[in-house]
């Protein structure tokens, strides 16, 4: 498929494995800059797995073993040259339950920056901190108690959060695992407005089995299914734009999730 937007991640032939187990199996697909991509399908066939391919996440669990490539601003981020820890911090993460340091506010944020380098004056600090919560439109609710620990805010606060501690080290990707799973609607409409504010900076790759919220906020759409029942591997087996995937599918399976059918 065609599209005039800049490519920023490709994967070509990709499969991933868990021991012999082939979890994902020959995905072929591109991700377009400052651009929300979905990624949907029913549950077991792979979509935690593919998401965390694109920053090497896979790779933290022992048995985990990768195949074929996956080009990041057209280098192979698998290539053995290429540190991990450094794709991670270009391609952020943000989990299906928020997961704050047990830390205060302030620390959340400058702590990451610490690890990675940051040692600007006290002052400069506080400014990419409260940039930050800025921008995962936090900071009006948190200005005042940048003291107070992470983990007294909300569930949907936490989540904005962990989303400012991502962007703080200006990542060009992020990456989202059900990110709103566990709020309740009010928290995730915010996170919703959010991703179409940060889609000016960033390009966003979300995992979410809510339909309607795949259809609200993403521009593009990749539909994985399991194509093989007895090994359970699963697989992209549509792409395209979002109006595409809900209006007119090409693949009949697609049609089937997305209109209820199964799944």
């Amino acid at each position: 498929m065609s599209d005039n937007h800049q490519i920023i991640l490709e994967a070509r032939n990709l499969n991933i494995y868990y021991g012999n187990f082939l979890a994902v199996a020959d995905v072929n697909m591109h991700i377009y800059r400052h651009q929300i991509t979905a990624i949907i399908g029913p549950s077991g066939c792979g979509k935690s797995t593919l998401i965390r391919a694109f920053n090497r996440m896979n790779e933290l669990v022992p048995t985990a073993r990768t195949e074929g490539e996956i080009l990041f601003n057209n280098e192979n981020i698998y290539h053995p040259s290429i540190d991990p820890v450094e794709v991670r911090r270009r391609i952020g993460m943000v989990f299906q339950k928020p997961n704050p340091f047990p830390k205060p506010i302030y620390e959340n944020i400058a702590w990451g920056l610490r690890i990675n380098g940051f040692n600007g004056s006290k002052s400069q600090l506080d400014d990419l901190v409260e940039q930050a919560l800025r921008d995962a439109a936090l900071w009006d609710e948190v200005k005042d108690k940048l003291n107070q620990s992470g983990l007294s805010l909300s569930g949907g606060q936490q989540q904005r959060l962990c989303i400012a501690r991502t962007i703080a080290l200006r990542p060009e990707v992020i990456l989202m695992d059900e990110p709103a799973s566990a709020l309740d609607p009010i928290a995730t409409l915010r996170i919703e407005e959010l991703m179409q504010e940060l889609k000016k900076n960033y390009t966003i790759i979300i995992v979410t089995h809510n339909m309607q919220q795949a259809a609200r906020v993403s521009d593009y759409t990749a539909m994985m299914m399991l194509v093989d029942q007895e090994q359970r591997s699963g697989t992209v087996i549509e792409f395209d734009r979002t109006t595409t995937i809900f209006t007119n599918p090409k693949d009949k399976r697609t049609e089937d999730y997305v209109t209820g059918r199964f799944g």
